[in-house]
């Protein structure tokens, strides 16, 4: 089925809103009440943008772009404010999918790339603190990082 702006647009705003839900109910515990407006005002520029485009960004690809925005902190975060973001949008029914980008390496064996090597930089001591990943997995990733420096070099 052909995806059009609009539906697109709509379920994204929805997204948004949960987003911002979720910042206000579970608050991140490292963040200030000047993060938090600074998210929600962010937040809410985006779902404007999405609701009311330039017509030269009316398409999906630049949608993509936006999702991309919206997601960034809830693909890579963790911690109530993220479970929350998740199972809201579940009981929405918005059909977007949580990536789990550290089981995608460990299971490709390799790092590709500077994004997912900063990725795993940052995520690896969160990801076992939060015992998303075991033991012999940060093993294998600290040696695909050491793999990646070595390449680099």
């Amino acid at each position: 089925m052909k995806r059009d702006y609009e539906t697109e647009a709509l379920k994204l705003a929805k997204a948004i809103d949960v987003a911002i839900d979720a910042f206000g109910k579970y608050p991140p515990k490292d963040y200030t009440q000047v993060h938090l407006e600074h998210f929600v005002n962010v937040y809410l520029d985006i779902k404007d943008s999405v609701l009311h485009p330039d017509p030269k960004y009316k398409t999906i690809a630049s949608l993509k772009h936006k999702i991309q925005d919206i997601f960034t902190y809830f693909q890579e975060g963790s911690g109530a404010t993220v479970e929350y973001f998740w199972k809201e949008l579940a009981k929405e029914n918005l059909d977007y999918v949580r990536e789990n980008k550290l089981q995608k390496i460990l299971d490709r064996g390799k790092i590709r790339g500077r994004i997912e090597y900063e990725y795993v930089i940052d995520m690896l001591v969160v990801a076992q603190q939060e015992g998303l990943i075991l033991n012999e997995e940060v093993d294998r990733l600290n040696y695909m990082i050491g793999q990646f420096e070595k390449r680099k070099k």
